[in-house]
């Protein structure tokens, strides 16, 4: 691995952790594997008798060489994320940060640690899984860091019970962060990875857009450029109009799932809340 750039991805690391004021440490006892579940327990609150993970699972992880990291404040663990190795190289499995520090950009701070950590073990690519009708998280994982969706994974966990997933379809979209590539180093310099979507190209179509009355429409998926709406607030509609919630869940997956089935590539997500697909041109009709 080119030890210049190890190095320099080492300082951003160092330097966005400053600006949010956290500290990321490597855990490995047993009491820190404890206090770890505890933030995570905080975070998703699940059901007791079903954690998200064990204590002694993660000592495990950490053992063997995995990413487990905690994330301080002012002497208390605030962030935890774990990610293991695997045959891409590393999977981000869980990562979050409790309310205290929420807005502070820790998250930005976690990943471009994770990205330093591996780039200092010889590791090139790190994948991981989001809820893709979440937006703020799909701007964060597309635009901001840069990483590039690979698969849809429709209700890939099943259902679950804590109180962040229980009552609703765990879909999910697979991205890979290629961390030596153009886009991984652009989002070190905290410049989000910016893309437009110009509704007036005759090469451009809307595939899946909110009416009127804020149920999804499916619309033209044949363009060459195909845009995909999100509602800005999805978790509000889950607590608030869940049936509308699930409208969209099975819209997306239909949308944005069949255009990646196909083998169309997602090239970015918009600030108003779209994501991008180009459509190969191999796989035209």
């Amino acid at each position: 691995m080119n030890g210049a750039r190890v190095s320099a991805a080492a300082a951003v690391a160092e330097l966005t952790a400053q600006r949010a004021g956290v500290t990321l440490r490597e855990l490995h006892g047993l009491e820190e594997m404890r206090e770890a579940c505890r933030v995570l327990d905080r975070i998703w609150r699940p059901d007791p008798g079903n954690p998200l993970v064990t204590p002694e699972l993660l000592r495990v992880f950490a053992h063997s060489g995995s990413y487990v990291v905690g994330v301080d404040r002012g002497g208390r663990m605030v962030g935890f994320c774990l990610g293991f190795l695997a045959s891409v190289g590393l999977h981000s499995h869980i990562a979050g940060v409790d309310g205290s520090v929420r807005g502070r950009s820790v998250g930005f701070a976690v990943k471009q640690h994770q990205r330093a950590w591996a780039l200092a073990r010889g590791i090139t690519t790190i994948t991981w899984t989001f809820d893709p009708l979440i937006s703020r998280n799909a701007y964060f994982n597309l635009a901001k860091l840069g990483a590039e969706p690979s698969e849809y994974l429709p209700d890939f966990y099943g259902s679950m019970q804590d109180e962040v997933n229980a009552g609703t379809e765990t879909d999910r979209l697979m991205v890979r962060w290629e961390l030596t590539g153009e886009r991984a180093a652009g989002s070190a310099t905290g410049i989000p990875r910016t893309v437009t979507a110009d509704v007036t190209s005759p090469r451009t179509v809307v595939g899946l857009e909110a009416g009127p009355d804020g149920r999804p429409v499916v619309g033209d998926l044949e363009g060459g450029i195909v845009l995909v709406r999100i509602p800005a607030e999805a978790e509000e509609l889950r607590r608030t109009a869940p049936s509308l919630a699930r409208e969209w869940r099975y819209a997306l997956r239909e949308v944005l799932g069949g255009l990646m089935a196909e083998g169309h590539a997602v090239t970015g997500f918009t600030r108003d809340g779209r994501y991008v697909i180009e459509r190969r041109q191999e796989n035209r009709t």
